[in-house]
């Protein structure tokens, strides 16, 4: 996908699911007055299968990144990233990569964040989902 700003933009992944060294790429742009965007990796798009998410939320009208899991409808325990990597108005270029432990955010040419895995495998993810107040460039898995 390039050049559009629609959204939310769903990708599926592989039918196998998310396997180590799995590299998700999102590049876009937060309008000026953007206050939150979202990028979640889904088990499924049915009602029970969407009970598994691991997710990544830019609040830049909090100034923080929330990372978190959905699973069979309840919240797990948040983790925040220590700074905000995204900035009203400016472009950006996300990689979130599998490893043998958790997911690793990696924002610009900088580590931000790891991930670790919790109830889920990641081999059970099979949709990457992007949304929410932001001009999506690209999307690309490999």
């Amino acid at each position: 996908m390039a050049g559009s700003s629609n959204v939310p933009h769903k990708t599926s992944l592989l039918p196998e699911g998310i396997r180590v060294g799995t590299v998700m790429r999102i590049s876009g742009c937060s309008p000026n007055k953007a206050g939150r965007f979202y990028v979640n990796l889904l088990c499924g798009e049915g009602p029970g299968e969407r009970g598994c998410a691991a997710f990544q939320s830019p609040r830049l009208d909090e100034s923080t990144v929330v990372f978190n899991t959905l699973e069979q409808g309840a919240w797990g325990r948040e983790e925040r990233g220590t700074a905000i990597p995204f900035q009203r108005g400016q472009p950006f270029d996300v990689l979130l990569i599998a490893t043998d432990e958790g997911f690793k955010a990696v924002v610009g040419d900088s580590e931000y964040h790891h991930f670790r895995y919790r109830s889920f495998p990641p081999a059970r993810v099979r949709l990457l989902e992007v949304g929410g107040d932001l001009q999506l460039e690209s999307v690309s898995v490999f």
